[in-house]
């Protein structure tokens, strides 16, 4: 065997350990970042307080603004604690935080909506929950005194926020008046709740 041969082999052999190393570890980091996206924003005694409720639209509804003002009002806590470290990236994690809670939120009303459930009373209280957190994301937003680079660290989640609750906020106002109107005409189911613990038939 020749030199070239050898080298030849050796330089095959090692491209080759290159790529498989590239291969793994870029599947370790899109596997680290999918888990870290997709990780449940609920702990687990929130996770045991939902079960509880099942599918009852007032109990369910309702903790699921609880859920959501919390992440904003510890979010509210960090920024105005003078020792925070990392206040960027914690605003980041817990804007995220607070879409994923509320984005469930809003899953959970598409699916009383499709059982033609009567849930104008929670309705209510997620619109009014609707009010709060756009003026605490505003109130983030509009800031002063805050560094030039650190709200660029969350600007992006930061908007998608805003915007998802402003066009939220329109539909589940539209969504109260349709229901009222349903209810008058008796199309609502009002007593969905009581069977099958509340759980969708």
């Amino acid at each position: 065997m020749t030199n070239v041969d050898s080298g030849l082999r050796f330089g095959l052999r090692y491209f080759s350990l290159c790529a498989w190393a590239c291969v793994v570890l870029l599947t370790l980091c899109s596997v680290t970042a999918f888990a870290q996206r997709h990780r449940d924003p609920l702990t687990q005694p929130e996770i045991d307080q939902i079960r509880d409720a099942s599918w009852e639209p007032q109990q369910r509804l309702t903790l699921y603004v609880k859920f959501a003002r919390a992440r904003l009002v510890k979010l509210e806590e960090m920024r105005n604690d003078t020792k925070s470290k990392d206040r960027a990236q914690q605003t980041h994690d817990m804007l995220d935080d607070f879409l994923l809670i509320y984005d469930e939120l809003n899953d959970n009303l598409d699916t009383y909506v499709d059982r033609r459930d009567d849930i104008r009373k929670p309705l209510k209280v997620v619109i009014e929950a609707d009010t709060e957190f756009q003026a605490k994301l505003r109130a983030l937003k509009d800031a002063a005194d805050v560094p030039a680079e650190e709200p660029k660290q969350y600007e992006f989640v930061l908007t998608n926020a805003l915007d998802t609750l402003d066009t939220s906020a329109e539909e589940h106002r539209k969504l109260l008046t349709e229901q009222e109107e349903a209810a008058k005409q008796k199309k609502l189911n009002p007593h969905s709740n009581a069977k099958n613990n509340g759980r969708p038939e």
